[in-house]
């Protein structure tokens, strides 16, 4: 697995943006060992991290670590991004309008570093991705379950 030298380095694998919304802006740190198992592991690096609040007129404010409460600053320390900045003022506000109002998230844009590899690879065959699309959880259970109930007739 390629793994990136250095934080400067540009991105060989895909790239994804998650927007991960906490209502009541509670920002648990649940999720953050799971994430950092798979940086740890140099399946995903972070490339940039950031929060939002949202008051419950709709306005949006943009957080840093030190603007969280010390418990929830701790527990993001560590994944922090490589790039700070890499989402722009413009790119923080369309995101910020998938979050209901009162309610804050973390934005986080990683590198698939898994992927580098096969990208690598398709690259040297002259080869290019023409789709990549990711199918929704509820869409893929749905498929699964008619496949296995009709497998099994």
């Amino acid at each position: 697995m390629s793994q990136p030298s250095n934080r400067h380095d540009p991105p060989s694998g895909p790239v994804d943006c998650v927007v991960l919304s906490f209502p009541g802006s509670k920002f648990k740190g649940d999720i953050v060992p799971a994430i950092a198992r798979l940086v740890d592991a140099g399946i995903v690096r972070i490339l940039d991290l950031v929060f939002v609040q949202k008051s419950e007129n709709g306005d949006v404010v943009v957080l840093e670590l030190s603007d969280l409460g010390d418990d929830e600053a701790a527990t993001f320390e560590n994944l922090d991004g490589e790039v700070d900045e890499l989402l722009t003022d413009d790119d923080i506000v369309g995101l910020a309008e998938l979050v209901e109002p009162g309610d804050a998230a973390a934005l986080l844009v990683w590198e698939n570093v898994w992927a580098a590899e096969v990208t690598a690879a398709i690259r040297a065959a002259d080869g290019e991705v023409v789709l990549h699309e990711r199918i929704p959880s509820d869409q893929v259970e749905a498929a699964w379950a008619s496949a296995v109930s009709t497998a099994s007739e």
